[in-house]
């Protein structure tokens, strides 16, 4: 599993406000904090006019939450630590755009040609929450519409450029793929974009942050937000997952990436969690790529390219040899991972004059290196392979000299690894909801065109489509929209035999064209059965199946194949005449002995005469290995250098929770950080004060749980005290 970032380092907490400072004449300092307020924020907006009027209240929030944007000096805003109305600043550190840049290629996916309809989105307005937008690009400028800044609380969403902290791309690559209008083409290239700046230098926000874009999106006008964000936090009830269900039931649907922690069970993170979400997962289209080939073995050796590597071009057989230990001159380059990095690594080994250089894991997985932009770029292509295939290498070297050939193949359509999957802890929803290409994705970024892989780049295709649908039928609810996406989304299979599972790919991958003229629309085909408590139970959903042709339609579903421990009661035959709509309940009998424990999933099928629509199902049976604790951290109390905050959400009941630091070298025991006998299900937030925390430094932390069924559940993380 690894984490995907765009041009960013990972930070630790930091000690300080979601804030951006800028120079005002008299050469002070201002900066910009959006805070939660218990109570009606106008009443607090007066207050604070009348009793701190050194401090600017710019902005008001009162649709998705209660809350007020300041100005000011960060000086004055010590003042309002001791003000009891003051709910929340939450920690700095807590999301981040999740993209990776990748080499240009001929296997670029243009966002213009997923859209095989005749509608361009004309009159949509969408709103993209994200880093801001390059809104000088020439494909960008027609459709422009203007925005704020939630990070600098201004009317300008522009970019982070170089001089004002880590610059960013990744809104102007978003905005591109739904609406871009010149020389590149987008989804929707009609439709209106509305830039929301919610996330600062290198990618990183609040959560305060984007519930204010939400706010400001929706109160703006918008027809559709996207939202190419996340964190690690696995629940339904985060902030965020909460403002986005509110925003959904205002009417405005809101598309959101499902996050690049895949490829293992229960990682996607909020606010994709968010029930009302339409989540997002990756697909990967048909790629050309290279693999190694020795004759004598027919061994094949799968190669996965560096990000900012040259192309793997290769035509002639190679001999290889091991960086160090033999003469890799006009070689293939083997090198074993390790603390060196990637790029210096690759450096040695075109200085001593390798054709090439294949990186193996020290872990049995795959892995994708990146080596980052340099004066002096590495000139040779560079690649890594598996720990395994590394093994094979070194010991075939041994007995004779191995000649590698380099081929290539065309690979199926598949869900990209790096995609996250669901399901939701606490409430146990399916999720993704659909999928949408996310790899090699071409768009504009400031100055320029880039291919970006994640799920940040499938979620805008997906709102794009949206905007097709809303051109096409503005007449269509929120749930229509969504339920047209769903309800015709092709599944996609492993090898063209059974489908990815629906943890993985949700509904399906969208079809622009088939969902814009379906004649059969199903609410929500995605079938949450819940986690199992007792020994047999009984769950029913319900779905909406209405008719949209201008005739009558007869519906039946075929019964599922029978599996011990599950019976089903599915609706019998029934017809709906144009235009008519039913309620139908669908209801599963679980048997938990004769089931084993975990994640259970699969398929239904209804059929309507030639056509067959899947409607993919879940439940988990008593229990299962999603994480018992997640999302944790630690930072300095805003307006207060006498006190830290801290938060972990956890989903299930739980007796205990204590932080214990280590030495991050040595993993020495260092100190109990803090321990809690008052929990709850959900986000558990705290306070220590800082004679409590013990010495600064960078430590391990190890969270520990003891659930109320007596078991022990940890997880480790880093945290900085200042």
């Amino acid at each position: 599993m690894y984490r995907i970032l765009i041009s960013l380092m990972a930070f630790a907490a930091i000690a300080s406000l979601p804030a951006a400072a800028e120079t005002t004449d008299d050469n002070s300092r201002e900066e910009a904090v959006i805070i939660e307020v218990d109570g009606h924020p106008d009443r607090h907006k007066d207050y604070l006019t009348a009793h701190h009027p050194s401090i600017d209240v710019v902005h008001t929030y009162d649709t998705l939450f209660n809350g007020l944007a300041l100005k000011g000096d960060p000086k004055r805003f010590a003042q309002l630590a001791s003000l009891e109305f003051i709910k929340a600043v939450h920690p700095a550190v807590t999301y981040e755009t999740q993209t990776d840049a990748v080499n240009q290629t001929d296997n670029s996916v243009i966002p213009a040609e997923i859209n095989d309809t005749a509608y361009t989105g004309k009159g949509v307005q969408v709103a993209v929450i994200d880093t801001g937008i390059d809104y000088n690009h020439p494909d960008l400028t027609k459709n422009y519409a203007g925005g704020y800044d939630l990070v600098d609380l201004d009317d300008d969403p522009m970019e982070t450029p170089a001089e004002e902290g880590m610059p960013t791309q990744h809104g102007t690559h978003v905005a591109g793929i739904i609406a871009a209008d010149g020389e590149l083409k987008g989804v929707a290239p009609d439709a209106n974009i509305h830039a929301y700046r919610a996330l600062g230098p290198g990618g990183m926000g609040t959560s305060v942050q984007v519930i204010a874009a939400l706010e400001q999106a929706v109160d703006d006008g918008a027809d559709i937000i996207n939202l190419s964000l996340g964190n690690t936090v696995n629940g339904p009830d985060f902030p965020t997952s909460v403002a986005v269900n509110r925003a959904v039931d205002l009417g405005v649907p809101v598309v959101i990436a499902n996050g690049n922690d895949g490829p293992e069970n229960w990682t996607i993170g909020s606010p994709a969690t968010a029930a009302n979400a339409l989540s997002v997962g990756a697909t990967s289209r048909p790629q050309t790529v290279p693999y190694l080939f020795e004759s004598r073995s027919d061994k094949k050796i799968p190669l996965t390219e560096m990000d900012g590597s040259k192309p793997w071009t290769l035509s002639k057989s190679y001999d290889i040899a091991r960086l160090g230990e033999q003469d890799v001159r006009g070689k293939i380059a083997l090198i074993a991972r390790g603390e060196i990095p990637f790029s210096e690594l690759a450096k040695q080994a075109e200085e001593a004059g390798a054709v090439a250089a294949v990186i193996y894991n020290n872990e049995q997985e795959h892995f994708q290196g990146m080596l980052p932009e340099t004066e002096d770029p590495i000139q040779i292509p560079v690649a890594s392979i598996t720990k395994r295939d590394g093994e094979w290498l070194i010991e075939n070297a041994r007995s004779s000299r191995s000649y590698l050939k380099t081929e290539y193949e065309t690979t199926d359509e598949t869900v990209a690894e790096f995609s996250s999957r669901g399901p939701v802890t606490v409430n146990w929803d399916l999720k993704p909801d659909i999928s949408a290409p996310g790899t090699s994705i071409l768009s504009s970024i400031p100055g320029g065109y880039q291919e970006l892989q994640g799920t940040s780049m499938a979620a805008p295709q997906v709102t794009g489509t949206m905007a097709l649908l809303m051109e096409a039928h503005p007449e269509w609810t929120v749930e229509e929209l969504t339920g047209a996406l769903k309800t015709t989304a092709k599944p996609i299979k492993r090898g063209h035999e059974e489908p990815f599972e629906p943890i993985i790919q949700g509904a399906g991958e969208i079809r622009p064209k088939q969902a814009s003229s379906t004649t059969t629309i199903i609410d929500n085909p995605l079938l949450s059965f819940g986690k199992t408590t007792e020994n047999q139970e009984t769950e029913t959903e319900h779905i909406t199946v209405k008719n949209t042709s201008d005739k009558q339609q007869t519906y039946t579903f075929s019964m599922p194949k029978q599996q011990p421990g599950l019976r089903w009661d599915l609706p019998l035959k029934f017809t709906l005449a144009k235009g008519e709509t039913t309620n139908l309940p669908i209801a599963l009998t679980i048997n938990s002995h004769q089931l084993d424990t975990g994640i259970h999933q699969g398929w239904l099928t209804l059929n309507q005469d030639d056509e067959q629509y899947r409607l993919p199902y879940l439940f988990v049976n008593k229990t299962a290995d999603y994480p018992k604790a997640m999302g944790f951290d630690f930072s300095l109390k805003p307006f207060s250098d006498e006190a830290y905050q801290y938060q972990v959400y956890v989903p299930d009941p739980t007796e205990r929770i204590e932080v214990m630091l280590y030495d991050p070298e040595t993993l020495v025991y260092e100190r109990t950080l803090l321990q809690s006998d008052d929990v709850q299900i959900g986000m558990n937030e705290g306070q220590l004060d800082t004679s409590e925390i013990g010495d600064p430094g960078q430590y391990l932390a190890v969270i520990n749980v003891r659930l109320d069924n007596g078991t022990m559940e940890s997880y480790q993380t880093s945290i900085h005290i200042p």
